[in-house]
Order: structure tokens, then C-alpha cells, then sequence
């Protein structure tokens, strides 16, 4: 098993199906190695989906980007991912993270073991639109009750996450951040 509390990226890249053939132009806008990607695209049927993250994970390899599978603890272990996001059970055979949006859901995730949380959402956001953003008081509250690394998501860029590491982040992630139009 991979240590729990390993150094873990600050920059994030949370895919979904938005991004269609820009993923890979996405990817390559990944700063060094001090970035991860949480492979998502949950609506792929399994055998697309599996050959799609068999890609993102050659090169998140190649690149040395540290690579978390959603919600598949099998596929995750197949890519030898570094992390599990949102695994379905517990325990887990690799270290876990979590999306996080209130402080009982970050309590939840410290107390099951989780690696690191993403809180979300911190302002509003396109892939979640309606959904009322949790701002940065409740974000910073929230990342505090994880007790771990916590990422901040949801309407984050780099100028934006500035302020929120002064006051405790570890780190932000990003969708549209990194998509060009």
C-alpha cells in the first residue's frame, strides 16, 4: 500500500465529458510534476472508459502527474493509480480522497481514512450550475475539519487560489481552469 500521507500535488485537473477531444491539449497544459489528474468521466460505458483512463494514465505516467481513478478501486489498482477518489467501499487497498461540501462529509472523511479532500464547491461553477457555492468561510471551515491536505474546487484558478493558501489550503483544482475556448 502507498504511504497515506505522501506528498501530494497542489494542482489538480478534474476531467469529465465537457472535454471531449480537448483532453489531451488539457493535459498537456499540466504544470510539471507538482499536479495530479482525477480521472472522472463516469458516464463512459466500462470498456471505453477503462481504455480511455489506460491513456490518461500512460501519460500521467510519462509525465510523472500523479493519477487518481474515480469511483473505481479495480480500475485504480489495474493503472497502478496513486489514489482511489470517491472509492465506492472501504477499506481501500490505495490511499483515498474525497469531494467534500459540508463539514460532516470532511469529519466522514478524516475518520475513514481519506489521503486528502476536495472541497467543493468554493465559488459557482459550470459543472454544478444552480448549486449554491459554499464560500470561503465554509471552505476554510470545512478543510479544517478534514485534518488533511485539502483542495480547494469548484470556480478555481491560479490568481483565485492565492488567497486561499494563506489562509490553509493545500492546494486547487480546476475544470474549466485549464479547458481553452
Amino acid at each position: 500500500m502507498k504511504a497515506r500521507h505522501q506528498s501530494w500535488p497542489r494542482i489538480w485537473l478534474m476531467t469529465d465529458e465537457r472535454m471531449s477531444d480537448s483532453l489531451w491539449s488539457t493535459i498537456d497544459r499540466l504544470p510539471g510534476t507538482d499536479a495530479g489528474i482525477v480521472f472522472r468521466h463516469y458516464s463512459h460505458p466500462p470498456e471505453a472508459r477503462e481504455e480511455l483512463a489506460q491513456r490518461v494514465a500512460d501519460i500521467a505516467r510519462r509525465r510523472g502527474l500523479t493519477l487518481a481513478i474515480a469511483g473505481d478501486t479495480d480500475l485504480a489498482t489495474r493503472l497502478d493509480a496513486d489514489l482511489v477518489h470517491n472509492p465506492i467501499e472501504l477499506p481501500c487497498p490505495l490511499p483515498f480522497s474525497r469531494s467534500v461540501h459540508s463539514i460532516e462529509e470532511a469529519e466522514t472523511a478524516r475518520a475513514d481514512g481519506a489521503a486528502l479532500v476536495f472541497v467543493s464547491p468554493v465559488h459557482p461553477t459550470s459543472s454544478h450550475p444552480g448549486r449554491k457555492a459554499l464560500g470561503k468561510p465554509l471552505a476554510l471551515k470545512i478543510a479544517k475539519a478534514a485534518g488533511v491536505p485539502a483542495i480547494a474546487l469548484g470556480g478555481m484558478n491560479a490568481p483565485r487560489f492565492a488567497g486561499f493558501r494563506r489562509d490553509g489550503f493545500y492546494g486547487w483544482a480546476g475544470i474549466d481552469a485549464w479547458i481553452r475556448r
